[in-house]
């Protein structure tokens, strides 16, 4: 008898200090004082490539939310690896996560987990791109098309700003297998468009970017460059491939001269803007955006309904996906320290080396 009771014992213990078995952050999962096993959060991220913000801004808030609730969690990165990312998620969903959210590397492989988790019963939450044709429950992100437009509006303001006459306009857009990417568009092209109708200005090359991948960037925007060296501005979808660019113009002693937009407020791409290099970048307050998810994924893991306050149109599985959209803000050189302020860089961060002196220029503090 004695010995039954101490392999129970054992086995409780076990229980109770049990470690997901896969993730690169997770928490240990336990059990409440009634032994009903606590709700827990599955998260897939893309990768670290295409933006360094998945893992030094999304990680760490959602994280820091999820210990705040007090429920278990699974955070792993795919890192761009669609085969990663399904593995990830058959692992998250074996092991018994409650709601799921995911960032889709494209909308294919994004549907075939958002179908398998519904099928086991897990919820499921689209985060910050929308999965064309998938059954996520939810979607919490920013608005993409504002994005864009503020984009499009800010290499117009840079361009003014230089007394550009007829500018021969670049567009290098992101990822064809992205939703985000087109919103972007559309929103860059709704104020382009009508300036390359009335012949304001020209549209020069036009591509997108597979993967996000900088590296093809470069390359990408070097033909582009070769083969239209009177570019006069760049139309870059995010900080990333408008560093590929400004290498390139900087290479050509052009930059500086051409205004190159971007998106996401890393430190570099605030950098490049310090120094002039970079007309404009879009800041996207992550924190807010993570907690947002992070808000509904718990009432939902809890089994309570998640509240959402407006919804956007899956044209391909034609319906409404309930949403929460945040608003985006364009950031120039006169505004960088508000993104400084807000705590989503460092100034020691962004105020490295060279850059130090044009830190306090701008009023960094």
């Amino acid at each position: 008898m004695r010995k039954r009771l101490l392999v129970a014992a054992s086995a409780s213990a076990a229980l109770l200090t049990a470690v997901t078995a896969c993730g690169s952050s997770s928490s240990t999962t336990t059990a409440d004082a009634a032994g009903t096993k606590k709700p827990k959060v599955g998260v897939i991220l893309p990768d670290s490539k295409s933006s360094v913000r998945w893992e030094t801004a999304d990680r760490p808030y959602l994280t820091a939310a999820f210990k705040a609730a007090g429920v278990d969690y699974d955070i792993q990165n795919a890192e761009g690896d669609k085969q990663a990312f399904q593995t990830i998620a058959d692992q998250m969903i074996t092991s018994g996560v409650n709601v799921l959210i995911t960032v889709n590397l494209d909308s294919g492989t994004g549907k075939a987990v958002l179908d398998k988790a519904k099928a086991q019963g897990v919820a499921t939450i689209d985060y910050d791109r929308l999965t064309l044709g998938g059954s996520a429950q939810h979607y919490v992100s920013f608005d993409n098309t504002e994005v864009g437009k503020l984009q499009g509006q800010g290499l117009a303001k840079c361009l003014s700003d230089m007394g550009a006459k007829t500018p021969v306009v670049a567009e290098l857009n992101g990822s064809p297998t992205d939703n985000n990417a087109t919103l972007f568009a559309n929103g860059y092209n709704s104020v382009l468009d009508p300036k390359y109708a009335s012949g304001e200005y020209a549209k020069g090359p036009n591509q997108p970017v597979p993967d996000w991948d900088n590296a093809q960037a470069g390359t990408i925007f070097e033909q582009m460059f070769t083969s239209k060296p009177d570019i006069a501005g760049v139309l870059a979808a995010n900080d990333g491939l408008a560093n590929a660019a400004i290498a390139v113009l900087r290479k050509n002693h052009r930059n500086g001269q051409v205004p190159v937009t971007g998106q996401d407020a890393t430190v570099q791409g605030l950098q490049n803007i310090l120094a002039g290099d970079q007309c404009m970048t879009v800041y996207k307050a992550v924190k807010k955006e993570a907690d947002a998810a992070a808000a509904l994924a718990i009432d939902l893991a809890h089994g309570k309904k998640g509240q959402t306050s407006s919804t956007v149109h899956d044209p391909v599985g034609n319906r409404d996906v309930p949403a929460t959209l945040l608003t985006p803000v364009a950031i120039f050189k006169n505004n960088v320290p508000d993104v400084v302020n807000d705590g989503f860089v460092t100034k020691t961060d962004l105020c490295t080396g060279t850059y130090a002196a044009l830190c306090t220029a701008a009023g960094i503090k």
